[in-house]
């Protein structure tokens, strides 16, 4: 059985979406952070040396990165569902997708997240970054324009991967002036495999 080492608030919350669409067994170890610093436990080194969220372990394998954790489920065990077919167009754009969720645009955000923490200090950063901020996200609204998810007519894992970053947008920012995106996150909390993941994960304040 799947296992996935689960940090509240974090990026794990996905991985136990992906996994509740699938309709795959899995069991959760919850880790919790600590209360002051907000960083993961010590817990999580003994799973893998990174010490980081989500990693899982499937049979002798043990998978860290969210892309990497997301396309192997979905490949492994999606039996077609939520992965285009090679060679479509829908393909590329998700391959692109599933890599600009964590190598562009959860950027800004994380150093929205940093430089709030240093009040003052951080102060002449900020216009660059909500530049930068409203930049991705606009470009994830366009994407949205005319459609309900970002690949394809129905849902895929892409849509998994920028979940994420939507909501932590949304967190940070706020999602006002992205009415696609604003839309396309209350599609997913409708969804019962997004509402069960939650009730089995525990509070999610992206969400």
């Amino acid at each position: 059985m799947i296992e996935v080492h689960h940090l509240n608030n974090s990026r794990s919350q996905r991985i136990l979406w992906l996994l509740e669409e699938l309709g795959v067994e899995y069991e959760i170890v919850k880790h919790q952070r600590d209360p002051e610093t907000n960083l993961a436990p010590e817990s999580l080194l003994a799973v893998h040396p990174l010490g980081k969220s989500p990693v899982i372990k499937d049979g002798d394998d043990v998978v860290i990165e969210s892309g990497a954790i997301i396309e192997h489920l979905a490949r492994k065990y999606g039996k077609g569902r939520l992965v285009p077919a090679d060679g479509t167009p829908d393909a590329l754009r998700y391959l692109q997708l599933m890599h600009y969720a964590e190598g562009s645009a959860m950027l800004p955000l994380m150093l929205k997240l940093y430089t709030g923490r240093l009040g003052e200090a951080g102060a002449p950063l900020h216009e660059r970054i909500d530049s930068e901020i409203e930049n991705h996200m606009g470009y994830l609204d366009s994407l949205l324009e005319g459609r309900e998810w970002f690949v394809g007519d129905d849902l895929s894992a892409a849509d998994v991967q920028l979940s994420f970053a939507c909501q932590a947008a949304g967190m940070l920012y706020g999602v006002e002036k992205f009415p696609n995106l604003a839309s396309f996150l209350e599609r997913i909390k409708k969804r019962p495999a997004y509402q069960k993941s939650i009730e089995r994960g525990g509070a999610y304040a992206f969400g």
